[in-house]
């Protein structure tokens, strides 16, 4: 069994663990060969492995270690903790995996966020709180939403209607589309007015360089959930 750790140093007693750090993974030729992959972090963190994995055919089942400020995706799989699920694969118990579909966004890629409305000024406020006692926890996100009520009281029904400002997030699936708004994907295009935009991605802030996103449904991967 061929297990690998993405962002933290991890051991076993009677598992062999390869680690890594998030940086080395595009020098890594042998992702093929893993069974299991752990990815430590937040939904940004697992958002940019599977970028750098695009392209190559993974037979790997992921196991989260959420340490992220909201770990969406952990919390949507209620995934177990990481020393429960490493015991069980030490003493042979089969695991449990459910799927979760990502998305393609030009040569970007989002697994249940991305737009450029109020969620992109959301997290750019955030990040810039992100200091001192601030630095871990959903503290910053929570003053980010008091301190931009006023403006998305204002602008959200304007933005709703804009052609060019859209805003994804699959955990609302049940809500098809109201507006800009969207619970599920389909496959879209939607043209912006300039070359250069920042675009919300699970938490990331990303700038395309073209005036024309496509958005479509790209695959799943196979989360560990016990």
């Amino acid at each position: 069994m061929h297990i690998l750790s993405i962002g933290q140093n991890i051991s076993h007693n009677s598992l062999q663990i390869t680690s890594i750090t998030e940086s080395q993974l595009s020098t890594q030729d042998d992702i093929q060969e893993y069974d299991y992959i752990i990815i430590h972090g937040g939904d940004g963190t697992i958002r940019r492995v599977l970028k750098a994995l695009q392209g190559i055919v993974i037979k790997a089942k992921f196991i989260l270690n959420p340490t992220g400020s909201f770990n969406v995706i952990a919390k949507l799989h209620k995934v177990p903790k990481l020393k429960n699920i490493l015991d069980k694969l030490s003493n042979n118990t089969p695991l449990i995996d459910e799927k979760h579909h990502y998305f393609s966004l030009n040569q970007e890629i989002f697994l249940f966020s991305a737009g450029n409305m109020g969620d992109l000024q959301h997290i750019f406020l955030a990040e810039t709180l992100r200091f001192g006692i601030l630095k871990k926890g959903i503290t910053k996100y929570l003053l980010a939403v008091f301190f931009l009520l006023p403006l998305h009281l204002i602008m959200t029904p304007f933005m709703l209607l804009s052609p060019r400002r859209f805003f994804i997030f699959t955990p609302a699936r049940f809500i098809s589309k109201i507006g800009s708004f969207r619970g599920e994907v389909v496959p879209m295009s939607i043209q912006l007015k300039n070359n250069y935009n920042l675009i919300e991605l699970d938490g990331d802030i990303v700038t395309i360089q073209e005036s024309t996103l496509e958005i479509k449904p790209a695959g799943f991967i196979k989360v560990v959930v016990g």
